[in-house]
């Protein structure tokens, strides 16, 4: 790690995983800057609040006139990128953001990395929270605002590095997946299954991500998988480590087991077995299997590092969630209006599950905008429509006919909102497309009635829709 304090700018600094880093470099007294174009809440608010200045768009000025004495590198940002292009013909030291964040925070610690298709974010602020009202002091990096850390990062002295491990690609200059540069020691891998369409041909090849991120951990390692998940099983076989198991199926006694049990005004009750057979009872604040599944996760990692499984489980409940993970945004005239991040059909399906079983008896509007490379591909478009099943109405956001970016061939078929919307017609739903937030907006806003729960999914801005919901209605 450096010690000495440098001028570090970000390109594309809005990202979650780039925006927590800078926020954590300026803790440690780094002088950050950075630029970005779009940005939207609460990476903005965060960024502001952390008293770091963001260049609007990327200009080849925002590095030539400061010459900083390194620059991250986003890995949303192209090869023509006017900054990225000014540092590297300019001579000036460049990282990657997942370089950077081992070289400045990670180097040194026990890097306890959090992986797989879903959960990460969930799973990573739990694990950090688990750990903190155990009495440890770990350092954390995640991929969202945790209310618990007031923030996305935190800069513990105790031996453990958290972090959020992505499997998209580092860099435009280094293709390999981001989870492999930050020398996990011990591992929680979540799910397996199919995204990040624009870099990924097939679920094999993201299967071959995951098992080189398994291959990678040390012999002295460990690794906590979520047996329910048949990619998971299925990427695991060559773990040079000990591997935990987990999961709310039965995969025997040396497995953790978990059963969801009632969900009432505190949270959903959860009980537990440990291996060897020990009972716990916990409490967890936030509904649906897939949080009772993250928490198991958090709950074998804290055990596998040392910690007490039974105070652990009693610190469920402390949990106060991530921004933007069925958050709720307000309940203006008695109307819940939720925000989630929610895009792939895994992700929509639960959360929907988990809002319904929280909300019973009100009727459950899903309003959903298909933002990612992948979602805006049709190869979910049949799942989206079982995804939605479980609500009472659906809006479905137009998507723009934009460019789509594939770096594994031309994208040919697209996904359809009115094909979506269509099809959960068919199946007896109430379900309409429209062409964007502002559409949607004065549709919720004049048809809406006390009693309705509106979840937003998006994994972008979304034109602030939850925001400007809570004002309209």
């Amino acid at each position: 790690m450096t010690d000495e304090h440098e001028h570090v700018h970000f390109v594309a600094i809005a990202g979650a995983g780039m925006g927590s880093l800078a926020g954590l470099l300026r803790a440690r007294g780094h002088r950050v800057t950075g630029s970005d174009t779009g940005v939207y809440p609460p990476m903005s608010d965060a960024l502001e609040k952390w008293g770091i200045p963001i260049f609007s768009g990327f200009e080849r000025a925002h590095v030539l006139a400061q010459r900083p004495d390194r620059v991250v590198i986003g890995n949303v940002v192209r090869r023509d990128n006017p900054e990225a292009r000014a540092a590297i013909d300019g001579g000036i030291p460049y990282l990657s953001f997942p370089d950077a964040l081992y070289e400045y925070a990670i180097r040194g610690k026990h890097s306890v990395v959090v992986a797989g298709t879903h959960g990460k974010t969930t799973t990573t602020a739990l694990l950090a929270t688990l750990l903190i009202e155990t009495g440890q002091d770990p350092a954390v990096l995640v991929g969202g605002i945790a209310n618990n850390l007031d923030g996305s990062f935190r800069d513990g002295t105790g031996p453990h590095f958290v972090v959020e491990g992505d499997e998209y690609d580092t860099a435009f200059f280094d293709k390999t997946p981001k989870f492999l540069h930050y020398g996990a020691r011990t591992a929680i891998l979540t799910s397996v299954e199919f995204d990040h369409a624009d870099i990924y041909r097939d679920l094999d090849h993201v299967k071959s991500a995951f098992r080189a991120f398994v291959a990678s951990l040390p012999r002295d390692g460990t690794l906590i998988a979520d047996l329910d998940d048949p990619g998971v099983r299925d990427v695991i076989g060559g773990a040079p480590c000990r591997v935990v198991g987990y999961g709310l199926d039965d995969h025997g006694p040396d497995a953790w087991r978990g059963w969801p049990g009632a969900v009432g005004a505190s949270g959903q009750a959860l009980a537990i077995e440990a291996p060897g057979g020990q009972r716990l009872a916990a409490c967890l604040p936030f509904p649906g299997r897939h949080n009772a599944a993250n928490a198991l996760a958090a709950l074998a990692c804290v055990a596998s590092l040392g910690g007490d499984p039974r105070a652990a489980a009693a610190a469920l409940r402390a949990f106060r969630g991530v921004r933007r993970r069925q958050e709720l945004r307000g309940e203006p005239r008695g109307i819940a209006v939720i925000d989630d991040f929610a895009h792939h059909p895994t992700a929509v399906r639960e959360t929907i599950a988990a809002v319904r079983a929280s909300h019973p008896g009100r009727r459950l509007v899903a309003v959903f905008e298909p933002r990612t490379n992948t979602s805006r591909r049709a190869v979910f478009q049949d799942d989206y429509a079982a995804a939605f099943a479980g609500a009472d109405r659906a809006l479905i956001s137009i998507v723009p006919d934009a460019p789509l970016y594939s770096a594994t061939g031309e994208v040919t078929e697209r996904f359809s909102a009115e094909q979506l919307a269509a099809a959960l017609r068919g199946r007896g739903m109430d379900a309409e497309a429209l062409a964007g937030p502002d559409a949607i907006l004065e549709r919720l806003r004049t048809e809406s009635r006390p009693g309705d729960v509106l979840l937003v999914m998006s994994n972008g801005g979304f034109g602030n829709l939850s925001g400007r919901l809570v004002s309209a209605l």
